[in-house]
């Protein structure tokens, strides 16, 4: 049974293959249509969401299955009932299962003991479902996913750790510019590191905006991660320097910005570069779907022992 917690499950070959997909996906949809005929997704959310539980409705209706939506008014995972047992009773009525958490833990747990597919639809640690479609986004403007350069400016966050593992996984260039003290864990950046050893992709981090000149793409995200109360205002001093702006895309020479979204403007990103041409973002939105729609095809219809 194969799951997607945070995309070192899968090959190059493999993220390639998913991206193909969702790409084929979004061009010609009428051909997918019956791939999940009869499925049932249950899709467990801890936390809020408007892009992942929209695009996974959307997506599982697409591929002709029924998607279950599942929020905190069932109490909270693992107090009301165990997660052993949410697993084990889910894997008896569903295909599949998405989980948007706040800890990755609870992701593992629901892939150990239950017997159909998990996929991570953000926890703690990953975002890997938004990270496929940021590097579909990416392959619709890049011939060669190897050359293309990107620098995430902000917090280390989880959003950090699946673009460092995922751009290891493909050969990519990732940098992560962060305030000192603010970088991505460096347990996850080490093994992001090894896998980068053997594909050829470079990573780096640094507190320097001046280290990502003639890169490619710009990435950006929140200062304060969901779940955190702490002010914007609090932390703005230390994250002004990395806001994304026409003044740093001009000293970096970056052509494409991307923003998984939610964006506080006026923060980790002007509205001017949000809405000016400089922007993908919204490409970047609508290929949730169609990578979700590829990752829900290729897992709920794998062959199983």
């Amino acid at each position: 049974m194969r799951h997607l917690l945070n995309t070192t499950e899968f090959s190059r070959d493999e993220v390639l293959e998913m991206i193909h997909l969702g790409m084929a996906m979004k061009a010609e949809p009428e051909k997918f249509r019956t791939t999940l005929e009869g499925k049932s997704i249950v899709t467990l959310f801890e936390k809020q969401s408007l892009r992942t539980r929209v695009t996974f409705d959307v997506g599982a209706y697409r591929l002709g299955a029924h998607a279950v939506y599942m929020d905190q008014q069932n109490g909270v995972m693992g107090q009301r009932e165990s997660i052993k047992d949410y697993a084990r009773n889910l894997s008896r009525w569903c295909d599949g299962i998405v989980a948007r958490v706040y800890d990755h833990n609870t992701l593992l747990e629901l892939s150990r003991h239950g017997s159909v597919p998990v996929i991570n639809a953000l926890c703690n640690l990953y975002h890997p479902c938004q990270v496929l479609a940021d590097y579909m986004t990416v392959m619709e403007h890049y011939d060669d996913v190897t050359k293309v350069k990107l620098a995430y400016f902000g917090d280390g966050n989880n959003m950090t750790h699946s673009l460092l593992i995922t751009g290891a996984i493909l050969g990519s260039t990732v940098t992560a510019v962060c305030p000192r003290g603010e970088g991505p864990d460096a347990a996850i950046f080490n093994i992001a590191a090894d896998i980068a050893r053997k594909s050829g992709a470079k990573l780096a981090v640094t507190d320097q905006v001046a280290d990502v000149r003639g890169f490619d793409i710009a990435y950006t995200d929140t200062w304060v991660s969901m779940g955190d109360n702490t002010p914007l205002d609090v932390v703005r001093s230390k994250f002004m320097p990395y806001q994304v702006n026409r003044q740093l895309l001009e000293d970096t020479g970056i052509r494409h910005v991307l923003h998984c979204q939610p964006a506080h403007r006026g923060y980790e990103i002007t509205d001017e570069v949000m809405d000016g041409p400089w922007s993908i973002v919204y490409d970047e939105a609508e290929n949730r779907l169609h990578a979700q729609m590829a990752v829900m095809a290729t897992l709920v219809n794998q062959k199983r022992d």
